[in-house]
């Protein structure tokens, strides 16, 4: 593999790992095929499996001189059935079922749901939806001791079936005991990204960064429709979003879910923060080598909405076709760009930047790189902040995002357009335009005569001080007493 070797789109590809793709020789195929950052998914799985697989993915890092992504997804609250004296039971359409707090084994009348928040706060006419909307149940009578339903769809429920209720506020914390141990484990083994499920309110948001004390980055999952009404304080408060289309795609209508992705993309855009869009992008292709035309257009739709990254869940993590789910994602990825009408929209969802020298400047990136014969943006950033401003302008050209900090050049590999290097911190003006013009041939941004633009802000070192753009030629010849 290249070592410098940047992509040729700009969108990224998410992948989970899982019993398909965890070792370490397939994490290196992935990477070849297109992968930007991994998933690991805490809903599955024991922390040493977990801790393997980080460490797969730090050795194939320094094998490869690129900034691989690390995401680590917890499993959130979510509620299920108790078990059944024969494992399952078939409702019929329209007969009456009950929910309960009685621990015994449940029948084709009841079941018991151990979890005593729902008791008392349910109300007639309300809906149960279980094993992922498969069976819908409608409220008829709910008290501290039972809920009463109608099968309004029926079906076979089986053991621990996942309960979703989406017509109420549920008073449970987005984070779970067993949340509260991964999230620690993912601090400890230094993930970039730690996504929180299940979120409802910012105050949920709020707790999982105290807990994380610092570090790291949190991206907030958008799956219930409580959620989608504190959108606004969500976004204020997380450091990025993803769409999470499965359990969202359950508690709203099938039709609710495209508008809803594409106004929670066009947000997170404007608001500077990275947005994935996941779940079911190319579903068949867990057991089918290639994708149905229907998941094609998906992908296509989700990056010419301007998301920053597009995700593979169970394909790569338990599928047959792993490594041949990420090549065609990376084939579908650039081909849309390469359409001139993906330019056009993406421009026509462009953002109005605040009233800040930083906005300003990274506008101005844009539009000179649009006005000029530019190879690349050189953005010299330590919190990435500069790099997530020039970024939401969605220019057509890449960044070259230069940081003395490996956990930023980590952290902003999710971001849309960026090639991120880890290299020495600069000091002066002189050197800031030296350096960039050599990691920019070192990294195949441009050759002699080539024009870029580099960003920055003086004094150097000082978070949020973008104050700094200039173009620059390359020789061609600034690596030939150099070498870093």
């Amino acid at each position: 593999m290249n070592k410098f070797d940047p992509r040729d789109r700009k969108v990224k590809i998410l992948a989970t790992l899982g019993p398909a793709s965890r070792d370490p020789e397939m994490i290196e195929r992935l990477v070849k095929a297109g992968v930007d950052a991994f998933r690991v998914n805490m809903s599955h799985g024991e922390h040493e499996t977990h801790a393997e697989t980080i460490a797969s993915i730090r050795k194939l890092e320094k094998k490869t001189g690129r900034p691989i992504c690390i995401l680590c997804d917890l499993q959130g609250p979510k509620l299920r059935v108790g078990k059944f004296a024969e494992g399952k039971v078939v409702i019929p359409h329209g007969r009456h079922f009950t929910l309960d707090r009685r621990d015994e084994p449940g029948d084709e009348t009841r079941v018991q749901l151990p979890h005593p928040e729902l008791f008392g706060l349910l109300e007639k006419g309300q809906r149960l939806l279980i094993d992922d909307g498969k069976i819908r149940l409608r409220v008829i009578r709910a008290d501290e001791d039972e809920i009463l339903c109608s099968a309004e769809v029926g079906g076979v429920i089986s053991d621990r079936k996942g309960v979703n209720v989406p017509d109420a506020e549920i008073p449970i914390p987005a984070m779970t005991e067993k949340d509260r141990r991964d999230l620690a484990f993912a601090v400890q083994h230094k993930a970039d990204w730690i996504a929180l499920s299940f979120v409802q309110r910012p105050e949920d948001v709020a707790e999982a960064r105290r807990l994380m004390g610092g570090y790291g980055a949190l991206m907030a999952k958008i799956e219930k429709p409580l959620a989608v009404r504190h959108l606004d304080g969500i976004l204020e408060l997380a450091d990025g979003i993803m769409v999470a289309r499965g359990d969202l795609g359950v508690e709203l209508n099938p039709e609710e879910v495209p508008p809803l992705q594409k106004r929670i993309v066009r947000l997170a855009r404007a608001a500077g923060k990275p947005v994935v869009v996941a779940t079911q992008m190319l579903e068949s292709m867990i057991e089918s080598p290639a994708p149905t035309r229907a998941e094609v257009s998906d992908v296509a739709n989700a990056v010419y909405d301007g998301a920053d990254a597009v995700m593979l869940s169970a394909e790569t993590a338990a599928g047959q076709w792993p490594q041949e789910a990420v090549s065609i994602m990376d084939r579908i990825a650039g081909q849309v760009e390469k359409d001139p009408g993906y330019v056009e929209r993406i421009r026509l969802t462009g953002v109005e930047p605040d009233a800040t020298t930083s906005d300003a400047l990274a506008q101005a990136c844009s539009s000179i790189a649009n006005t000029l014969n530019i190879s690349a943006i050189t953005v010299f950033t330590a919190s990435g902040s500069s790099a997530r401003r020039v970024a939401r302008e969605r220019p057509k050209v890449p960044l070259l995002v230069l940081t003395p900090l490996e956990s930023t050049a980590r952290r902003l590999s999710l971001l849309w357009g960026v090639h991120a290097v880890q290299t020495k911190d600069i000091g002066s003006f002189e050197e800031m335009i030296a350096k960039g013009k050599r990691m920019a041939l070192r990294n195949g941004f441009g050759k002699g005569g080539a024009k870029i633009i580099v960003l920055a802000g003086v004094p150097f070192g000082t978070p949020g001080a973008t104050n700094l753009l200039h173009v620059v030629t390359l020789s061609g010849r600034e690596l030939d007493r150099h070498g870093d």
